[in-house]
């Protein structure tokens, strides 16, 4: 599953909020695909895909957000790659700063909001 640099990373193990999101990214221009875990994100990035942004939910089975930000900022080459993290509870104890992300959004995920941190990090 090779893209083009011009696509957003949605990870995100509920596919409701998957093919939600990339509904809603579509509509509005941007090219987006999804996997359901760190996982298969890993896998999807070293494969050679290169996303713009990545879309990558906090709570996940197999690989959780957090766990496969510190895999991908081991890879220098995949480490550049922004991340915006989304969220339905408290990070609670989790460096943010540490994993380098460009950004926290909660859910239930606020289009307007998403599409701002969208628009700012799809340079």
């Amino acid at each position: 599953m090779k893209t083009d640099e011009r696509s957003i990373l949605i990870v995100d193990d509920d596919a409701d909020i998957r093919e939600a999101l990339i509904d809603i990214l579509t509509d509005h221009g941007y090219h987006a695909l999804a996997v359901a875990n760190g996982q298969e994100a890993l896998a999807h990035l070293r494969g050679g895909a290169r996303p713009r942004l990545i879309l990558l939910d906090a709570m996940m089975p197999v690989m959780d957000g957090p766990s496969f930000r510190r895999e991908q900022l081991l890879d220098p080459e995949l480490s550049r790659l922004p991340v915006l993290m989304i969220s339905a509870g408290i990070l609670g104890d989790l460096d943010t700063g540490e994993l380098g992300l460009v950004g926290v959004l909660g859910k239930p995920i606020g289009l307007d909001r998403l599409l701002e941190v969208v628009s700012l990090h799809y340079l």
